[in-house]
């Protein structure tokens, strides 16, 4: 356990906590102006004038009452279970746009008698809106200092890191008896009643007791309906399940509103109806919204497409002229030769020229979030997830499963009940992850663009992203009615208000996941595309073999150039290699999907990661021994690839057939791992593998039916 003081940010989703986390600890946590952004604690250092400090950035709640995962992280922290102690103080993070929401969370914390220290958010925006708040006049309300900051501009960090070494070296516990609501006048009543008996306590002595007290809270739970809040917490130590009532939740919020209108002031001249509620007549029409929605995405794909070549090219040139030195230099080797320029160089190369499109995508992604735009989206989402038994809080899970199903998978905390989270869970790996993206762009630029043009391309790409949402939808359906037996929960969503988007959080956004694509490029895919090409490059045909085939080769081919028998040899070494064999002796599985053995070859090879997809695709359609030929790329060779009766192996419905299959597969042990974890069972992660699994399978079969149908 660390001998560090313990600071942790509290408050409810979307006021700004990890931007003020990141702001204070140098840390770069992803933001966002949608709740459920964090889902479990972040601890960072904060560095004060008096030393070190250990910070927790917390999940955002709107009540101690925990419902989701997460809120339950949160509330663990709060009461000292989480982190095995009590917070040393609780920095109470509120929006200043919405004061009465995040006060009625405030009047619950108070009552934990914990030190306490308030910072007020989005002041930038009240503001814009016309409004001031009073700080003077809050802190009196609150019984608590009141810092007002700007996280990501930088404004207030100073002041608000003496007051917290301040409330650290002098802590200030808020007295709840200052909170002017029924609760406090019903402990005033029954701490009269108890006095009549003999029992002198004062309040605070009195909500101490009834929280420790099971007999004293069985006693009055009946004479005191007021007194709900803390009823439960009583109830929750002796398991007796007893709700608050909606006289502490009403007396919670008429006091909040009382604050706020006490201590925040409008400028005259400001009109009532905002630009946000003006835009959003438009973007939140349940027909407008989608089509809006519908065309948004697609031109980020088709961006993604565009823009990215150029970049593609470069880093393509790098590696190509990497092989022209190396080549030669190695020729004596030509073991180390192949393993140099055929494994490594080609594998790690094959994947990172796909970098700019994974900066481009998370770039438009991340600009969408910090307008504000994701929120709308995950509103009319609800309308799309409703009648399959979710509500737009899935939405937050399925968008981060766009970049990686693991933390959209832990996002799945953020759902209010066991069954809908569990249902979440198990479509979140249906959206298309950035693992995946290198094998759309490689089979749309060897088969798409080629034959029917860039607006194809990119019509494609949009629909294979698309492929996994709507295949999720029927899915989530059959899983609510027929296995989990779940409902439909209510959805309640704030909107924030639209806003340019926060340069850092877009630049931090990219550099993450560029970062991630990197290193496992650097890890999982070298790794990987050594062990492909020595399964592939080995055994090796003994000079009289090779003499051997090249004479049949001759006798059924005389006019065969020296290249072309050369390239026969090269297929005959890698059918006859040890991968070879096994992708043989499993091809009648995969043939009624159009795949030879060295598309499934590739296909099982992806297990581990999705990365790996294209260096074994390299490894395995590599073409001819003059591997220094940057002219020979992998495009090429899957084009001029054949089945033995001559015909070519890849079509347009083949790449289309693939792709389907890679939209939908559970290749990814690490997605399954998260699953067993976050299930605590290894029942659903099987049940996922088999599903998805089937549900590729029988995507590529179809393609290719329909393949034959149409003739080709």
């Amino acid at each position: 356990m660390s001998s560090h003081r313990l600071v942790a940010l509290v408050g409810n989703p979307n006021a700004g906590k990890t931007t003020l986390f990141n702001a204070l600890t140098g840390s770069t946590q992803k933001v966002g102006n949608y709740p459920g952004v964090t889902v479990e604690k972040v601890t960072g250092l904060l560095h004060l004038q008096s030393g070190l400090v250990d910070c927790v950035d917390v999940p955002g709640l709107y009540s101690l009452r925990p419902v989701s995962e997460d809120e339950h992280v949160a509330a663990a922290v709060i009461e000292g279970v989480q982190e095995g102690r009590l917070p040393d103080l609780l920095v109470v993070v509120i929006d200043g746009t919405n004061l009465e929401r995040n006060l009625y969370l405030y009047s619950q914390i108070v009552e934990t008698r914990l030190p306490t220290l308030v910072v007020l958010t989005m002041t930038d925006r009240l503001k814009a809106s016309g409004k001031q708040v009073d700080l003077q006049r809050l802190s009196s309300f609150l019984d608590s200092d009141v810092v007002a900051v700007i996280g990501h501009k930088d404004e207030g960090l100073d002041e608000l890191r003496r007051e917290i070494d301040r409330n650290l070296a002098s802590p200030r516990i808020p007295n709840p008896d200052h909170l002017p609501s029924e609760t406090t006048e019903s402990l005033e009543a029954l701490r009269e009643r108890l006095a009549r008996q003999g029992l002198d306590y004062n309040t605070s002595e009195l909500r101490k007791l009834l929280k420790t007290n099971p007999q004293l809270m069985r006693t009055y739970a009946e004479d005191f309906p007021e007194l709900g809040e803390l009823i439960r917490l009583a109830s929750e130590r002796v398991q007796i399940e007893t709700e608050p009532t909606s006289h502490e939740v009403a007396a919670r919020y008429t006091w909040s509103g009382m604050v706020e209108r006490e201590c925040v002031s409008q400028e005259p001249g400001f009109s009532r109806i905002s630009l946000t509620d003006k835009i959003d007549r438009i973007l939140t029409h349940r027909v407008f919204g989608l089509i809006v929605f519908g065309a948004v995405m697609y031109l980020v794909f088709q961006s993604i497409y565009t823009f990215a070549n150029p970049l593609m090219n470069g880093i393509e040139w790098v590696f190509d002229r990497c092989k022209d030195f190396l080549g030669p230099k190695l020729a004596g080797t030509p073991w180390l030769q192949s393993l140099v320029l055929d494994g490594l160089i080609a594998g790690v190369g094959g994947v990172l020229k796909f970098l700019p499109q994974i900066l481009i995508l998370f770039f438009f992604i991340a600009i969408l979030e910090g307008t504000g735009y994701l929120a709308r989206a995950a509103f009319l989402m609800d309308r799309l997830l409703g009648w399959c038994g979710l509500n737009g809080r899935a939405f937050i899970p399925l968008l981060s499963s766009y970049a990686c199903a693991i933390p959209g998978i832990m996002a799945a905390r953020v759902m209010p009940d066991q069954k809908s989270r569990l249902a979440t869970i198990m479509v979140a790996p249906l959206m298309s992850c950035s693992a995946r993206l290198p094998v759309y762009l490689l089979l749309i630029s060897a088969f798409i663009q080629p034959k029917f043009g860039p607006g194809w391309a990119g019509f494609t790409l949009f629909a294979m992203h698309l492929l996994g949402l709507f295949v999720a939808i029927p899915v989530v359906f059959f899983f609510n009615r027929k296995i989990l037996k779940g409902k439909r929960l209510p959805f309640v969503l704030e909107l924030p208000p639209y806003q340019w988007p926060k340069w850092r959080d877009v630049w931090i956004s990219m550099f993450t996941r560029g970062r991630i694509f990197v290193k496992t490029a650097g890890t999982v895919i070298v790794f990987m595309s050594i062990a492909i090409w020595a399964l592939v490059y080995f055994p090796q045909y003994t000079p009289a073999q090779v003499r051997e085939k090249s004479s049949t080769y001759v006798a059924s081919h005389p006019e065969a150039t020296a290249n072309e028998i050369s390239n026969h040899l090269d297929e005959e070494q890698r059918a006859q290699s040890y991968l070879g064999r096994f992708g043989r002796a499993i091809e009648p599985a995969f043939l009624p999907a159009g795949f030879d053995w060295r598309i499934t070859t590739s296909i099982l090879a992806a297990f581990p990661a999705r990365e790996t997809v294209v260096p074994s695709l390299g490894i395995l359609f590599a073409q001819g021994k003059d591997v220094t030929d940057p002219s020979k790329d992998l495009a090429d060779a899957m084009s001029q690839a054949k089945w033995p009766d001559g015909k070519p192996l890849f079509t347009p419905w083949t790449a289309v057939g693939l792709m389907v299959f890679f939209a939908l597969c559970a290749q990814c042990f690490s997605t399954l791992a998260t699953v067993r974890r976050e299930t605590n069972t290894w029942k659903w992660p099987i049940v996922m593998f088999v599903y998805m699994t089937t549900l590729a399978y029988v995507g590529a079969v179809f393609v290719n039916f329909l393949s034959h149908f149409f003739g080709n």
